[in-house]
């Protein structure tokens, strides 16, 4: 049964990642030297419960977004992402979805930036990756909060100082975004929900979006007013990789500043609220 064979794959997939490869402490009494399903659920934002239910063939039918991210959190080949979306009795993701998939090679660098903030956006601005540091930092997103667009015109915000004008400049160029998105996966149906949700619960983004005005992305420094720290001051940079249509986007403080020891003192802070 394809449930069946889809948990035993999934509890041998998680025997074989080293919790140090994923940034996790590899320390301490471990039955396995694999994930824990509590590591697993954690890594790929998904109940422990459910991952039980996954293993112990008490749950069928996963959503693509599921598999998504499971095959992100135990660091899958592009061979062994497909054989996921096989026994879960789905289709690999077509070229008219917009690509959530994190190559290994993408996810090993981004496990190395462990006192880097780093985040991972879709073309839709969907999260589909933060390391512990951007959550520290930035705190951490539930729901539609997890999409960008979404948090800055309908949502809560983010700890980003803001003018009117950054402000004006940001929700502009994230509109922006999402329409050049729309014209490349014109038939995805998360894209076209998110777009006509925002059409109709903010005037604003309907004004923008009816303006067709475009607005380039361009490097930025960025103040956080963090509760803990204070305010940082760090450049932001957005990196694409070629063929993947992702935005990784770094934070980065200039070395020896105020903001440098604050973001060091953050990476113990938060590595300590993250650990317990």
């Amino acid at each position: 049964m394809a449930t069946t064979e889809l948990g035993a794959a999934l509890r041998r997939w998680r025997d074989q990642v080293a919790p140090g490869a994923v940034g996790l402490a590899s320390g301490g009494h471990r039955r396995a030297a694999g994930l824990r399903r509590e590591e697993l659920a954690g890594l790929a934002g998904i109940s422990v419960d459910y991952i039980t239910r996954l293993e112990q063939g008490r749950s069928a039918n996963p959503s693509a977004q599921v598999v998504e991210a499971l095959a992100r959190a135990l660091r899958l080949s592009d061979d062994a992402r497909a054989l996921l979306f096989q026994l879960a009795g789905l289709a690999l993701p077509g070229p008219e979805t917009i690509p959530t998939h994190i190559a290994p090679s993408v996810q090993r660098m981004l496990d190395r930036l462990t006192n880097t903030p780093v985040v991972v956006f879709d073309a839709a601005w969907n999260q589909l990756l933060a390391n512990p540091l951007y959550t520290a930092l930035m705190g951490e997103w539930h729901g539609k909060d997890l999409n960008a667009v979404w948090r800055n015109f309908l949502g809560t915000g983010s700890r980003v100082r803001h003018t009117p004008e950054s402000r004006g400049a940001l929700q502009a160029h994230q509109a922006a975004a999402l329409r050049a998105t729309a014209s490349r996966y014109p038939a995805d149906p998360r894209l076209r929900d998110l777009i006509t949700a925002l059409r109709d619960r903010s005037s604003h983004f309907e004004e923008l979006w009816q303006s067709g005005t475009t607005a380039p992305q361009r490097g930025a420094r960025k103040t956080v007013d963090h509760p803990r720290v204070g305010a940082l001051t760090l450049d932001c940079d957005t990196l694409n990789v070629t063929g993947s249509d992702l935005y990784i986007m770094v934070y980065t403080a200039e070395p020896g500043s105020r903001d440098a020891d604050r973001l060091a003192l953050l990476s113990v802070l938060g590595t300590q609220t993250f650990a317990g």
